[in-house]
């Protein structure tokens, strides 16, 4: 029960953490620092590592996992010389601000919002950081005054809480970064021009492609076989399993109150639109990528 109260909290407050990557309130403040919004991946690279400081390439494509290591290196430590860590970092917040001002301006200062926000920092507050980096950044940044802004915190926290556990089970499996897109790829049916930002070479793709065909994931077209489908399987498994324990703390009861609370700000998120509708690999298989 815990572990799909785990998947069923972190589709409810995905959408609220991944507005940063994709409103236009956020890309304001990206151009204002300096990043060039031609590609999305300088803003994205900044926004994400800052909790880490001057991260380089060689961090960043760690905790992140699914980028080639030459496409990481493009924009790290690129990013940094644009605008330092602290700098983005106050400007990500102001961006969180902005947009959940825009999306649901009666909301943002309500009584529901200081609840939800009270509720989400008690489940971030009990997940277990020890091997987590991502969260641990997060979390070491502190928690602001606003509502909103705590509530945006603590969703963050969270996220890149069953982020790491999610990379814990592709390794427990044995998938690399290239091959956790192919399997990925394979068994959600999803176009291979869907993972092409992730840096991955077409000559890099195919081989990932032939171990797991070697494997048994794949079959000889790249379709993915009843193993890979159960492997796939057997990694959201193990991700619900890895992301308990925030929602153990916090009890049944409220994590529901919690999801009643977030549903109407995830509802607004979805209508206006600014979200893509098909994951790449993420933190677990949803239909809302943050990547």
């Amino acid at each position: 029960m815990t572990a799909a109260l785990a998947r069923r909290m972190w589709h409810q407050l995905e959408p609220l953490h991944a507005c940063l990557y994709f409103s236009p309130q956020a890309n304001e403040e990206a151009a204002a620092l300096g990043y060039d919004l031609s590609s999305r991946w300088p803003s994205y690279f900044a926004w994400r590592a800052a909790p880490l400081g001057a991260a380089g390439p060689e961090l960043v494509t760690a905790t992140f996992f699914g980028f080639a290591p030459r496409m990481v290196a493009e924009h790290v430590p690129a990013v940094w010389r644009t605008a330092s860590p602290e700098a983005v970092l106050d400007a990500r917040l102001r961006a969180v601000d902005r947009t959940f001002r825009a999306l649901f301006p009666e909301r943002t200062a309500s009584p529901e919002m200081a609840e939800a926000a009270e509720l989400a920092r008690e489940a971030a507050e009990h997940a277990v950081t020890a091997a987590r980096p991502l969260a641990a950044a997060n979390r070491d940044l502190g928690w602001p005054d606003e509502p909103h802004l705590a509530l945006w915190q603590a969703a963050t926290v969270l996220r890149e809480h069953r982020g790491d556990g999610h990379l814990v089970a592709l390794l427990a499996a044995d998938l690399d970064p290239c091959e956790s897109l192919v399997s990925f790829a394979a068994v959600d049916a999803a176009p291979e021009a869907n993972f092409a930002s992730r840096g991955w070479s077409p000559v890099e793709w195919s081989a990932a492609r032939a171990r797991l065909v070697e494997r048994g994931w794949l079959d000889a077209s790249g379709k993915a076989t009843a193993r890979g489908r159960e492997g796939r399987d057997a990694v959201e498994r193990h991700t619900d399993a890895l992301a308990t324990a925030p929602w153990r703390a916090l009890g049944p009861a409220r994590s529901e109150r919690l999801a009643e609370l977030v549903l109407p700000l995830v509802g607004a998120v979805f209508q206006a639109g600014m979200l893509p509708t098909q994951g790449t690999l993420g933190i677990g298989r949803i239909q809302v990528a943050y990547a």
